[in-house]
């Protein structure tokens, strides 16, 4: 980046990799290929096709799909703005509401989560790999049948293998990660596409169906269903909408990057989703039985150039979105921790570690794990959103002083009470612990909108202690 650091910015709280950037340079195009890098995975293909299995009607499904994708672009276009604006990514941003040390405390969380997706992810995409090589390489199924700390010989193969080619990527820094991702998501479509062909060819246009289960719902119950399906997709896209400010900083304009969320979020996630029911309602009569598993299904194709290279794709693609989602972001936050001694690679490096000491495999072997995780994530990820977007929106009136971002001096904007904003601390506490309640307490259908529950409570709690104390005034940046 080249930043030449100010006398007054202190080594604690700044490095090149968190300095405002001066030099933008990403289009609609980058962001939209961020967005297509996101959806265009396993785990965004098993999400899409469970949708269809809710018991509503398609066009139901496809509503809901529509109404939460809308509301998802909205509100990433509100989070994109401080970032764009200021040049910072995620943590510095969450200076402003928490001050220069207190933001280390969404950073962290923020970071923590990323490892725990960021495992998942990695052994998802393992496990189609496994199932790839057991079908080209029989002779390894015999490591398929011996454990160690619960995964098979043949899953950490498969695991490390996906762990060390994510690494290769993110190594050669966010331009290598930008060429990435712009040719990733595109190169899903085409296999998708003709995946879907084919899918519908063997299967015969009559057989194929966007119901993928029995409808079961009608009048006011399938409207209930229908609002927890928008809340579903939301809370799926919860941990990027909260660090999207690490990528849309690199944005040109705040036009390019509205245009980029419009293309790679309604547009994309409407069409994936799609072409992902056609084809798992193709299996069907096809394969004798629905696979959710993109892998799976290229790989019973009968050609073997067609089965490598449709597999070869998805895993690139769950490479993509690892990167976009899960490696990036902690490389920022815990680089924002230490800046003189953790850079951004080195961040993301203690992720990537991490990921394999928390064994992912056990957080998602079973349904009921799924949804304790998932909601357990949502009920931190949401209060941290609301702070933020009513301490830039309506604390701070869009205004950042970009220099004291990076200050210790007692006189800046974000110094608070020695460097912490224990308000923001005080409503992020409870917002959270009122999430846990709702997940430990087993009220599925309201532990689906934790996201929406906590974002609600951060902002509300928050907004009520800020209005107490008088917010300096700053210069725009």
């Amino acid at each position: 980046m080249n930043n030449i650091k100010p006398a007054e910015y202190s080594d604690r709280l700044y490095n090149e990799d968190l300095a405002a950037l001066k030099d933008k340079n990403w289009n609609w195009y980058n962001i939209f290929a961020f967005w297509m890098s996101d959806v265009h995975s396993v785990g965004g293909y098993v999400f899409a096709g469970s949708l269809f299995a809710l018991g509503l009607g398609s066009w139901q499904v496809l509503v809901s799909l529509l109404v939460g994708i809308v509301l998802v672009n909205i509100l990433c276009n509100l989070v994109a703005r401080p970032s764009q604006m200021a040049g910072i990514p995620y943590p510095v941003a969450c200076r402003m509401s928490f001050g220069i040390w207190g933001a280390n405390i969404p950073a962290i969380i923020r970071g923590l989560i990323a490892v725990a997706w960021y495992g998942i992810q990695t052994f998802l995409a393992s496990s189609a790999l496994s199932i790839v090589l057991l079908r080209f390489f029989p002779g390894l199924e015999s490591l398929a049948h011996s454990q160690f700390l619960g995964l098979s010989y043949l899953g950490w193969v498969g695991f490390m293998t996906m762990w060390v080619l994510q690494a290769a990527v993110f190594w050669h820094g966010m331009e290598a990660i930008k060429r990435f991702i712009d040719w990733a998501g595109p190169a899903v479509y085409v296999v998708m596409f003709a995946l879907a062909a084919w899918i519908v060819w063997k299967a015969g246009p009559e057989n194929i169906s966007l119901n993928l289960g029995e409808v079961k719902y009608s009048g006011l119950e399938s409207l209930g269903m229908m609002i927890t399906a928008i809340a579903l997709v939301v809370s799926y896209f919860s941990g990027p909408m909260l660090n999207f400010g690490d990528f849309s900083r690199y944005g040109r304009t705040m036009e390019e990057v509205k245009r980029g969320n419009f293309w790679g979020l309604p547009v994309n996630f409407l069409a994936f989703s799609v072409v992902t029911v056609i084809i798992t309602s193709g299996t069907i009569p096809v394969f004798g039985h629905m696979i959710t598993d993109p892998i799976e299904t290229v790989s019973r194709i009968d050609n073997t150039t067609a089965a490598v290279l449709g597999a070869f794709t998805f895993v690139t693609a769950t490479i993509g979105i690892n990167i976009v989602a899960n490696f990036v972001s902690p490389a920022f936050d815990f680089s924002n921790v230490a800046p003189k001694h953790i850079s951004f690679r080195t961040g993301g490096f203690i992720a990537a570690v991490a990921s394999i000491f928390i064994t992912p495999w056990n957080l998602f072997n079973s349904p009921e794990v799924i949804h304790y995780t998932l909601d357990m994530l949502a009920a931190f990820i949401g209060p941290l959103f609301g702070i933020l977007l009513v301490d830039f929106y309506l604390v701070r009136k869009q205004e950042i002083v970009v220099d004291d971002l990076y200050t210790e001096s007692p006189n800046g904007v974000y110094w608070y009470d020695k460097g912490v904003n224990k308000r923001a601390v005080y409503a992020l506490i409870p917002a959270v612990l009122i999430g846990i309640a709702i997940t430990l307490s087993g009220a599925k259908i309201v532990a689906d909108f934790n996201w929406f529950i906590g974002c609600l409570l951060g902002g509300v709690f928050y907004s009520a202690l800020m209005s107490r104390r008088p917010v300096l005034a700053g210069a725009s940046a």
